[in-house]
């Protein structure tokens, strides 16, 4: 038995998952597409911290609730100043 050939939008939606770090904005895709574009990345593991955000910016509530139900947070790891007041380092240094 054959199997039948993808179809268009299957191809472009593998296309979209091997360039995911490349797409900024999804607000041009139809709501029908985001949620089987983020399951398939997903599955292929290229999901992280800035495609996630790409996903959430989108709003689809069923990409929404997939996020949820995973239960895939955002870190939100504060920044530390890397630098130094020149008072501590005069104090810390020994030149």
């Amino acid at each position: 038995m054959r199997n039948p050939p993808p179809s268009l939008l299957s191809l472009t939606i593998n296309a979209a998952v091997l360039n995911i770090s490349r797409i900024n904005d999804l607000s041009h895709l139809p709501d029908h597409i985001v949620p089987d574009l983020f399951e398939r990345t997903l599955n292929a593991g290229k999901l992280n911290e800035r495609v996630l955000r790409v996903f959430m910016a989108s709003g689809n509530e069923e990409v929404l609730d997939m996020i949820d139900a995973l239960k895939i947070k955002i870190d939100l790891t504060p920044i530390v100043p890397t630098r130094c007041d020149e008072k501590f380092r005069m104090n810390w240094s020994r030149r």
